[in-house]
């Protein structure tokens, strides 16, 4: 589950994963990240996932009876390819969560943990072209899933000019609240207040 909603990963794509699709590197400011070479539906794919993700694979390693190179990463008890991707163990988990039903009254199964990777990492901004991308599909496809997100993201563009959503840097300083969009940042970067000059008497 750490897997699939920290790489977005189809269910397929995951349970295809072998070792040897693992790669363990370093961009050029020495931070960890994971590219996986995905496969489903006929098509093959690079992602890549955060350091995280290195560790939680280590945890299934370290816990399998597969774990040379041709070996699948998601396996069974003993070693062998899961069928399902572990479908009747996730119904069941999410069954007794009470976390099955989702509030729009669907079914949730082992796709759902894609539609939290999308949903966080649009929440976060990450620009819907790289997001596609990443995820294997088209701009249209995450535009017409999770149209509902990037409104909020984008919050302070839509509503620039707006009463009450004038730009913040543009207020004194002890204007600038935190509990508004970006009000953090925008308090940093706003100008100091200049003295006023002096009436002549």
């Amino acid at each position: 589950m750490l897997i699939m909603c920290n790489t977005g990963m189809r269910p397929p794509e995951a349970k295809n994963l072998r070792w040897r699709d693992v790669a363990i590197r370093k961009d050029d400011q020495g931070r960890t990240l994971v590219v996986l070479h995905v496969r489903g539906k006929g098509k093959f794919r690079d992602l890549v996932a955060a350091g995280n993700v290195a560790d939680y694979l280590e945890r299934v390693r370290a816990e399998s009876r597969a774990t040379k190179l041709d070996d699948f990463v998601f396996t069974t008890e003993k070693g062998q390819p899961a069928s399902t991707l572990y479908e009747s163990l996730i119904e069941t988990l999410l069954e007794k969560s009470e976390l099955r039903v989702s509030s729009s009254g669907k079914l949730r199964s082992t796709y759902c943990f894609r539609h939290t990777y999308a949903t966080f990492r649009l929440t976060e901004g990450v620009d819907v072209y790289f997001l596609a991308k990443q995820m294997g599909t088209s701009v249209k496809m995450i535009e017409d899933h999770y149209g509902h997100i990037t409104p909020v993201k984008n919050a302070e563009r839509i509503l620039q000019g707006l009463p009450g959503w004038e730009p913040i840097a543009a207020l004194p300083p002890a204007e600038a609240k935190s509990d508004s969009v970006n009000g953090d940042a925008a308090e940093a970067k706003a100008p100091a207040a200049r003295p006023r000059a002096k009436k002549a008497a």
